[in-house]
């Protein structure tokens, strides 16, 4: 099993499953008890012509209905039982497989989901596939499991602002992510090289920011393009399926809208909103020179946009970017003026000054930032949650300063980087990063007492997609290496690599049975090529020593 469950004891004998085995459950389980329904085996008449396997890939919910004793037909003998019981931790589940049933008990909703994600392991890799394949009764091995989460934030990135992600493939990004016990989608929402938010009142930011007129075709060092328009966006319905789908599955969706760099689509819709830029959106990779001004012109577009993402986000942290905001355009009248007025020494702290009056609008409405390690720097809002990505020491410096940190550095959790040197693999950029290194990733850097150790509140792996022009091609960057993280924040820091990979080979058993076009652990295939698109790999030690210039603002 992926993650590894804590405690496992197997037991004498085994529960049979049947078509008609009764599923019971606990108010608010009604939609997952109905989800579990769909795991029993098909039957040879109408009975059984019907389930197909919920949370397996598919775009939307299936079966709904309130959970009882299950269909009129019953099987013979025992049940599959859901309960949300006291003294378990939040997130923690028991499950037991006897004779009389199976039992699944969990310290909240999400205890009670994750311990259902367990039960689809137990079962054959079949009764994943979006069809009915496994007909007739089926064993269930007879096992105690007790199990709790590690960290309680372990979440993973999609970046749907280089390239556009249907709304049906995010759904199924999130079916997987929970599959592995991962509760968290950062969805990267805007960027230079498109803005994929509809926001009343902005049409531009659709007609104008959501499109390119071509994309570069790999590394920027090559500077080759495909000439060919890319595109798309998400209406409010959208982003709220989005949001409701994850939330059933018990993911919470942290939107992220980059701001005051990385917003070069939004001011070629709104070119007042910048420092003198008439271009069109960015179709290279890499870093924009051009960023929002500091008017308060901008700043009320900010507001209204961030106005119009807690409408649809439910969730308390709202992701602000912050990273990567060159300040080369502050040099103008008006920005000047600003620094005069609010008392500034410079350029370089306009950005601190932006970001406090961000937290303080995001106050307003109860909520707070979250933002890249960058915002360290002149000092973070209090109650700002870091993602520190540049390295271990930014996570260091954000929790001795009182931050929530969540760790994601680059060299250890960007699935976006090469996977070996193999020169089939699909555009390598970045430092190389196997199945092997993620998995020995820990979220907690050395050198922390037990207090800042307890403000690292967890991980993230972040895929960033320039490289990535499909779901195909975010499929076999993300697995398996997603599975060694999903176990890595799970589970405790002492982990076995050689009993990780004996596991994963059934595992991708199940991976096969979700369509997931994972990468082979023997390498690229031939057709995973992509000559057209040329990479630049990167070497580690070169890149840890860029990573320490770069975060040489926060040691001062």
């Amino acid at each position: 099993m992926i993650p590894r469950p804590a405690v496992l004891v197997p037991g004498p004998g085994s529960f049979t499953l049947r078509p008609g085995t009764p599923v019971t459950a606990d108010p608010g389980l009604e939609r997952l008890a109905a989800r579990v329904r769909d795991l029993l085996p098909a039957g040879a008449g109408p009975e059984g012509a019907g389930p197909t396997a919920a949370g397996s890939g598919g775009a939307g919910p299936t079966a709904a209905g309130p959970a009882s004793a299950g269909p009129a037909s019953a099987g013979p003998g025992g049940e599959i039982r859901l309960r949300v019981v006291a003294g378990l931790p939040p997130e923690g589940y028991v499950l037991d497989v006897d004779a009389t049933g199976i039992d699944i008990r969990g310290g909240s909703p999400a205890g009670v989901h994750h311990g259902v994600q367990t039960l689809r392991q137990l079962l054959p890799a079949g009764t994943l596939r979006r069809a009915p394949i496994v007909r007739g009764p089926q064993p269930v091995p007879a096992v105690h499991i007790e199990d709790a989460p590690r960290f309680r934030w372990r979440g993973v990135l999609l970046d749907v602002a280089r390239h556009f992600m249907p709304v049906a493939d995010v759904l199924r990004f999130v079916d997987l992510a929970a599959f592995h016990k991962l509760n968290v989608l950062h969805l990267h929402l805007t960027d230079d090289q498109g803005w994929r938010v509809e926001v009343p009142g902005r049409p531009r930011l659709t007609t104008v920011g959501a499109w390119r007129p071509r994309t570069m075709l790999g590394s920027r060092i090559h500077d080759r393009y495909d000439d060919r328009p890319h595109g798309g966006h998400y209406s409010p319905g959208d982003l709220r399926e989005i949001v409701a789908y994850a939330a059933d599955r018990h993911v919470t969706v942290v939107p992220e809208i980059d701001m005051p760099g990385h917003m070069q689509a939004a001011i070629a819709s709104y070119p007042e909103l910048g420092n003198g830029f008439a271009g069109g959106v960015r179709t290279s990779w890499g870093i924009s020179p051009h960023v929002l001004n500091v008017s308060d012109e901008a700043l009320d577009f900010c507001r209204e946009v961030l106005d119009h993402v807690v409408a649809i986000f439910p969730g308390e942290l709202i992701g602000i970017g912050g990273d990567e905001c060159p300040a080369g355009e502050w040099d103008t009248p008006a920005a000047r003026s600003r620094i005069a007025s609010a008392g500034l020494a410079g350029p370089h702290e306009l950005q601190t000054w932006f970001t406090a009056r961000i937290a303080e609008h995001l106050a307003g409405h109860g909520r707070r930032i979250y933002g890249w390690d960058e915002i360290l720097a002149g000092g973070a809002p209090a109650g700002a949650t870091i993602a520190a990505w540049r390295g271990a020491e930014p996570a260091v410096l954000a929790a001795r300063a009182g931050h929530d940190v969540v760790s994601c550095p680059d060299t250890s959790v960007y699935l976006d980087y090469r996977q070996s040197d193999d020169p089939g693999e699909p555009t390598p950029v970045g430092t190389l990063l196997t199945l092997a290194d993620v998995y020995a990733f820990d979220p907690v850097p050395p050198g922390l007492s037990d207090a800042e150790a307890g403000r690292i509140i967890g991980a993230q792996a972040n895929v960033w997609t320039e490289h990535l022009e499909s779901a195909r091609r975010v499929d076999y960057q993300t697995y398996p290496r997603l599975c060694a993280f999903a176990e890595a924040v799970w589970g405790p820091p002492a982990r076995d690599h050689a009993d990780f990979t004996a596991r994963l080979g059934p595992h991708l058993a199940r991976l096969d049975a979700l369509g997931v076009n994972y990468r082979p652990l023997s390498g690229p295939r031939p057709w995973d090529a992509r000559p057209d698109a040329p990479g630049h790999p990167r070497d580690l030690a070169d890149r840890l020593a860029e990573v320490h210039e770069m975060t040489a603002d926060l040691r001062r």
